[in-house]
């Protein structure tokens, strides 16, 4: 898998891939425990819960959701509902230094991004809504992926922008994982969402980044 990023066929359109590779790396976990905290006061101090759904990244979303035949309401994009637990008073919980990075990300970019782990993927990946029937073992149980937008690899489906695959999971002792941000094309660009993942970068330096890039529109 040396191909950085990887090969993504996009079925579905308005979606830009943010694709980093990430690396634990020794470091003073004290650093990330500060950038959870300063993540979490930054979203509270740029959004409200009243008023969250009138974002533009939020909105944007929202709307690829319904394209792909997902109801965004009923089933929440991953960053939404990670931005409404903080909005309510909930703190970045310490999870592992990789999920922790990516759980900063989606808060900065409101996006939902999830890291997984590399040796359990198999590319090439294709962007694409989910089959009648399609389901798989997420983070939180079965779930049904119809009409759903997720990725997936030659294995089938390994993360949807709602939940993640148990498949590729991190492990405790996980030390290395491909970072993906689902961002709408035209509201988020790549640059952006570069440019915050290196600050995020910079201000906890327990992970690295050995290669970034996107796939998909502009």
């Amino acid at each position: 898998m040396s191909e950085f990023p990887p090969e993504v066929r996009h079925e579905l359109p308005g979606w830009t891939l943010l694709w980093a590779d990430l690396e634990v790396r020794p470091g003073d976990p004290a650093s990330l425990a500060a950038l959870r905290a300063e993540t979490a006061a930054r979203s509270r101090a740029s959004h409200t819960l009243e008023r969250l759904a009138e974002h533009p990244t939020v909105a944007a979303l929202r709307r690829l959701f319904r394209q792909a035949g997902c109801d965004p309401t009923r089933y929440r994009p991953s960053s939404e509902a990670l931005l409404r637990r903080v909005l309510k008073g909930e703190e970045l919980p310490p999870l592992h230094p990789l999920v922790d990075i990516n759980n900063c990300l989606s808060l900065e970019l409101a996006v939902p991004a999830c890291v997984m782990n590399v040796p359990n993927l198999r590319p090439p990946f294709v962007l694409r809504a989910g089959r009648p029937g399609e389901a798989y073992a997420s983070l939180r149980g079965p779930f049904n992926l119809e009409a759903k937008p997720l990725l997936a690899d030659a294995e089938g489906p390994c993360d949807a922008p709602i939940t993640g695959g148990e498949r590729v999971k991190l492990l405790p002792d996980t030390t290395r994982a491909w970072l993906v941000a689902y961002m709408p094309s035209g509201v988020v660009g790549p640059t952006c969402g570069e440019d915050a993942l290196r600050s995020l970068l910079a201000a906890a330096p327990v992970v690295t980044m050995n290669a970034c890039g996107w796939t998909g529109e502009v």
